[in-house]
């Protein structure tokens, strides 16, 4: 699926959203597509103990199924969905198609009873589905628009199918699609149309249990799924020694296929090795990075989506897609920098000139303006643990 709301394959364009429907293009908007994230190394299966699953007929556990193979910023969008299909189905055993790395980042989520692997490259959707036994009780496309993911799912034979609607597949009949929805309402959206309460704030996750490698330093997080949405590494080296001027410590990460961006800058900005976090951190230690971090720094990817998660303040640079698609909910711990303009290629080959138009000095002034956020709400934030925020 791409910006412009067209699934891969389908070839067909969505109708525009209504007035309203965009979302808030206001600073303190995150997100994108987010092939290349740093989630490492593949785990599948069981998530979620099931001991509450309730047999159905001849002692058959009931299942829901949803799709949503896409990469780590579009699962953390997709948290609020899910957790609305985990209330909607308690007795269900929650089976969620995506990569097997994000195994761990599902279990995080409260939501998931089983991961079935589920990937192609390039975000398309995935050719078939290794699903064993009777068919789903119930299939949600949280995935897409357009033919692809509903006939892929349709193939299954579930006894229900949620899924928006598309001029190619009269057979669903489901809500229409919005090009210029917030990623985080459309699935909620979607829920709704069935008859399914959610609440697009619902994005909190726990925090690890384990501690930071990197207490209170801020984050810098160069890579993205495509060039297009990198903002230049040299601009983050300014960054890094202007705080690092100011006393404070600095460090970097960077995806499995990121070491040669993640070693520019630490060369750049004479990082020593301990502050250089490259080759892909495992889901645990990233997670209590960013929980940890005083802030985080980066491009329109899934680490701007961990962030939010955690509560973590934020500075998120935006180019080609805007905040009003991608970001966090407003809060003044998170920052959106964003100069509006044309519509841009999300998975281009070179940086978007939007993303060009922001300087190192409109990243510090922003988190500067994090660093005068009153201390109490900040510490309130990271001691949330055991249940997600309402109303972030």
């Amino acid at each position: 699926m791409s910006a412009d709301g067209r699934e891969a394959g389908t070839g067909a364009a969505v109708p525009p959203s209504p007035p309203g429907m965009g979302g808030s293009a206001a600073p303190g908007s995150a997100g994108g597509p987010v092939t290349g994230d740093p989630v490492h190394p593949p785990v599948a299966g069981a998530v979620r103990g099931a001991t509450d699953l309730v047999g159905g007929e001849s002692g058959r556990v009931p299942r829901v199924l949803v799709l949503r193979a896409l990469g780590l910023g579009d699962l953390l969008a997709g948290v609020p969905a899910l957790r609305a299909l985990r209330r909607a189905y308690p007795g269900h055993e929650l089976v969620l198609a995506t990569p097997a790395e994000l195994a761990p980042v599902a279990a995080a989520t409260g939501a998931v009873d089983r991961v079935l692997p589920a990937a192609e490259p390039g975000r398309a959707v995935p050719r078939s589905l290794d699903w064993t036994g009777p068919p789903p009780d119930v299939a949600v496309d949280l995935h897409g628009n357009g033919p692809p993911s509903h006939r892929l799912l349709s193939r299954l034979g579930p006894r229900r199918l949620l899924a928006f609607a598309h001029p190619e597949t009269p057979e669903v009949d489901g809500p229409p699609w919005y090009a210029e929805e917030h990623e985080r309402e459309r699935w909620c959206r979607l829920l709704r149309a069935y008859g399914i309460d959610a609440d697009p704030t619902d994005l909190r996750l726990p925090l690890p249990p384990g501690p930071s490698p990197a207490p209170g330093a801020v984050v810098l997080h160069p890579g993205a799924g495509a060039p297009s949405r990198c903002w230049p590494v040299e601009r983050y080296a300014v960054v890094a020694e202007a705080l690092r001027a100011r006393g404070r410590r600095v460090v970097v990460t960077g995806g499995a296929d990121e070491a040669d961006l993640v070693a520019r800058l630490a060369k750049l900005a004479d990082l020593p090795d301990t502050d250089v976090f490259g080759g892909g951190l495992p889901y645990d230690r990233l997670s209590a990075l960013v929980a940890g971090a005083r802030a985080v720094v980066s491009g329109d990817t899934g680490i701007a989506h961990l962030a939010v998660a955690h509560a973590t303040p934020s500075v998120t640079l935006f180019g080609p897609v805007p905040p009003s698609r991608w970001g966090p909910p407003p809060h003044p711990r998170h920052r959106a920098l964003w100069h509006p303009g044309p519509d841009g290629d999300p998975h281009g080959h070179r940086t978007d000139p939007a993303l060009l138009r922001i300087t190192p000095d409109a990243v510090l002034e922003a988190l500067d303006a994090l660093d005068g956020l009153d201390t109490p709400d900040t510490q309130e934030a990271h001691e949330a643990q055991e249940a997600p925020e309402e109303g972030l």
